[in-house]
């Protein structure tokens, strides 16, 4: 059931991730006063209400808290909560509806709105040590169906996301350096890593030389994982596998073989319109 639970959330992660890109999302932030990173920050951490930043450092975890200060200050002092929640909900129905014209109201789209709120319920209020899902699970359901469907992978994805913290944790990990594990792993450059999360040159040699020294990496300037950090890894990664599972084995695996074959035209269309590099990676 992992395997099935992981393929599921990757397949339908683009239908959710698309908000990040999208240039509804910038437009809409933009008119509340939000620029920068400030529209980010601030629509995804909405939810907790009007946190200091500390608690965004603490649930987003591989940010420069430097960047997280600058953007939360200049959020809080823009908008309410309340306003962003809603310009970020408006620019996912925008930017849905520009992407997938009548797909919005097919019989597909139905019913893997159905299945993976299905799915999303099945947590039934167990939030302990999940803050993001917590606070996002609080929120109304839309009506739409194509905006459950959001909503619902927008839940499963911060459930998932609470746990790989806590599997980051656990493995003596701190932000930067489970980016630079990331990096090592192959899936995402280091340079888009690094500047995506705001942190300096300086700062990544040092957590790479920090990861060297305890094991977890070679003397490779391409990032290349010991034997011992290799297998940290694998074990964090199953970790958040194993803790992200429950809300898929609830449906079950047809279920969840279902919805993949349900979603993955609306997720492979939204990809190509705003986030290219991800069919790239494919």
């Amino acid at each position: 059931m992992i395997e099935a639970a992981r393929r599921t959330w990757r397949v339908i992660e683009p239908y959710h991730g698309m908000i990040y890109f999208a240039p509804e999302a910038a437009a809409a932030y933009r008119q509340l006063g939000l620029t920068g990173r400030a529209g980010y920050f601030a629509s995804r951490s909405a939810a907790l209400g009007a946190v200091p930043a500390p608690v965004v450092v603490a649930t987003f975890y591989n940010f420069n808290p430097v960047l997280v200060r600058e953007s939360i200050a200049a959020a809080w002092s823009a908008a309410e909560p309340a306003a962003v929640l809603a310009a970020r909900y408006a620019a996912v129905d925008q930017a849905l509806r520009g992407a997938l014209g009548d797909a919005i109201g097919s019989a597909e789209m139905r019913r893997a709105a159905a299945v993976l709120r299905e799915a999303a319920e099945s947590i039934d209020g167990d939030v302990t040590g999940r803050p993001l899902f917590a606070a996002h699970a609080a929120l109304p359901w839309p009506s739409e169906p194509h905006l459950v469907l959001w909503h619902a992978q927008t839940l499963l994805r911060e459930y998932r996301g609470d746990a790989h913290v806590a599997a980051l944790l656990t493995a003596g990990l701190n932000g930067i350096e489970a980016l630079v594990t990331h990096a090592a792993s192959g899936a995402v450059p280091a340079e888009t890593l690094r500047t995506s999360r705001s942190w300096s040159e300086e700062d990544w040699r040092r957590a790479v030389d920090d990861l060297r020294e305890r094991d977890w990496l070679t003397g490779d300037p391409d990032l290349a994982f010991t034997p011992a950090g290799a297998a940290r890894r694998a074990e964090l990664e199953r970790a958040t596998d194993e803790n992200s599972t429950a809300p898929y084995a609830h449906i079950g695996e047809s279920a969840c073989a279902e919805v993949q074959e349900l979603v993955r035209p609306f997720s492979r269309a939204l990809a190509e319109k705003f986030m290219p590099w991800v069919l790239a990676r494919q």
